[in-house]
């Protein structure tokens, strides 16, 4: 049965996880690991594995990220919110500058 978070899933974070899942799989083939070695090394059981490999929305971040560095790939699960690369972050904030700045009186030091 699927939760109301897992079917309320926006369009694009379901395609986001689908590719993941299919850029899981690739990694893991080209690796050579067997979907048996990859669930024992992770913790998990097969089925979730093939969930992951699924992009299934119902497995935590945690056993992706656990996937992840196992494939030696967790380095980029720390890009995926970066704040530097947030381009509507940024350009909220740039909106928010003051159009004019005055100086700080009480903070200078006399001369």
């Amino acid at each position: 049965m699927k939760s109301q978070a897992t079917s309320a899933l926006p369009r694009a974070a379901r395609h986001a996880l689908a590719k993941l899942g299919a850029d899981i799989v690739v990694a893991r083939k080209k690796r050579r690991i067997s979907t048996v070695s990859m669930a024992e090394r992770a913790f998990i059981s097969r089925g979730t594995l093939y969930k992951v490999e699924r992009g299934d929305p119902s497995v935590s971040i945690g056993i992706y990220a656990t996937v992840l560095a196992l494939l030696g790939l967790a380095d980029r699960i720390a890009q995926a919110a970066d704040r530097r690369a947030d381009s509507l972050g940024l350009d909220i904030d740039e909106d928010r500058l003051p159009r004019k700045v005055r100086p700080h009186l009480r903070n200078r030091t006399p001369t």
